[in-house]
Formats: structure tokens, sequence, C-alpha cells
């Protein structure tokens, strides 16, 4: 069993959407496997965390934000945004207004939260179409038309059997996850670079940048002490290339390919 304190990454997630939608419901199904015993509409912001393997080979730990969807909360609301990397956006399926709103709460999301976010659209609810096929009134084929064109991932599902909710979360974490790596890998470069076994930290929006062996650089700033190597450039290709030349700067990507190198001889 996970302990809540052994993770590799902790991912804040906000849950939102119109009210009444099930948003609680959700959190309540995934965190603790029941539904609420005396629901009640949310007021303000509430939380929960869970901790969660990901087929990766590391742990994540989810911080969940339950978002009330009331009018009269968005402000509290919205600042909860702040640091979050991943959303569940959620609509309810016999509702075709709740599902309208998507579009604002996105906006909302993208506005307020990471640059990055990674956001899920949820089609709360299924359970009702199942028994009565007349109750949808959202089709599968349009939220996922909308999901499409607005770069979410999808899924429909339902609090009340618990169909796809654990579903909805983990892939919701592979994406961060997947996310956030990729944009380490495009920063490697730029940000972990090792010179004659010292890491420089190199900040991509100066223009002028000089390195030094035995120096970290930071910030702006221009050695022209013995033994510095001077780049100055006006574009990131043009230092991220010239650094590159340098026969004494590795990347981490190098640095592995040069330790297994070294293990098989």
């Amino acid at each position: 069993m996970i302990g809540e304190e052994d993770y590799d990454h902790l991912y804040k997630l906000v849950l939102v959407g119109d009210a009444t939608v099930g948003k609680t419901h959700i959190l309540s199904r995934y965190i603790k496997g029941t539904l609420p015993k005396a629901p009640t509409a949310t007021i303000g912001v509430e939380f929960a965390t869970r901790t969660v393997s990901l087929d990766a080979g590391c742990t994540v730990k989810a911080q969940i934000w339950d978002t009330a969807g009331q009018e009269r909360y968005r402000a509290i609301t919205s600042a909860h945004y702040r640091r979050a990397v991943g959303a569940l956006l959620v609509y309810d399926i016999t509702k075709p207004a709740t599902f309208k709103s998507c579009q604002r709460w996105m906006e909302e999301l993208r506005s307020n939260a990471e640059p990055d976010i990674v956001i899920m659209l949820v089609g709360n609810k299924v359970d009702l179409a199942e028994k009565h096929a007349g109750d949808r009134q959202v089709d599968f084929d349009t939220a996922a038309d909308f999901a499409s064109q607005q770069g979410l991932l999808f899924e429909e599902a339902s609090a009340v059997t618990g169909a796809n909710i654990k579903l909805c979360f983990e892939k919701l974490l592979r994406e961060i996850y997947n996310t956030t790596q990729h944009r380490r890998d495009r920063e490697d470069l730029s940000s972990n670079l090792q010179l004659q076994g010292r890491t420089l930290s190199v900040n991509t929006n100066l223009h002028i940048y000089s390195v030094h062996p035995y120096s970290s650089i930071s910030r702006r700033m221009s050695y022209t002490t013995r033994n510095c190597y001077e780049i100055r450039s006006t574009s990131v290709q043009s230092w991220k290339s010239r650094l590159a030349a340098l026969p004494f700067v590795r990347t981490s990507a190098q640095r592995c390919e040069d330790a297994k190198g070294r293990e098989n001889k």
C-alpha cells in the first residue's frame, strides 16, 4: 500500500463545472469509493488527496480541489485555479446548459491556471441515460468533437455507479506526467548543463550569457575573468547551438550515454 507521503510528484487538480453536475459525487467516489451520505452544495472550495502509482514507474500525489459551481462563488473558486496542472471539466449529459457552459469554464481555467494545464471533459450521469435513453440531452459525438477541437481529453462517467471515475482521474494524471516530462526534456539543454563536472543553470530569456568553468549562472551577467567562455547571442536557438558546440558541455541525455558506455567497457 502506498503511503500518503511516499510520492515522486505532487499535482494540483481542480474539479470545475456548473452547480449540480456531480463534481462532489465524483470526488467522493474516487477518494472514498462511496457517495456523500448527506450531499449539499459546495461552498467555496473543498479538497482531498490520493496517491497513485503510474505505469511509468513513479508515484504521484493528486491534490484535488472541488470548486463551487454557483456564480456567487466565482471569485473565490477562480483564485484556486492558480498552480493547477490538471482539471476535470464536468457537465451533466441530461442538461444541455451545463455542456454549453464548458466553453466559459475552459477559458477561465486557461486564463488562471498553469499555461500548459491538462483538461479532461467529463460527461457525468450516464447511468440516467442507460435507464432511460430519452434522458440524454448531450450526444457523445457532440462532446467528443468539442473536446477534440479544444485539445481536451474526454470521457463519459457515472458517479452513482462508479463507471469510468477511476479511469478519468488516472488518465488525466498520466497525461499531466507526460506533459511535464516533455517540458523538462525540452528545457534540458537550457536548464541543466554540465561544465567540467559543474552544473550550470541558464535562464533562456536572457540574450547575453557567460559560461564560467567554476560559476553557476542564474541571472543576467557577463563574466570577463580568466578562463571565461563568453557567449553572446540574440536568439535562444543561437546560444543553444553555440553552447552545445563547446567540448565540455554535456546534456543529461549525453551524460546517461557516457555512463552506459563506461559500464560496457
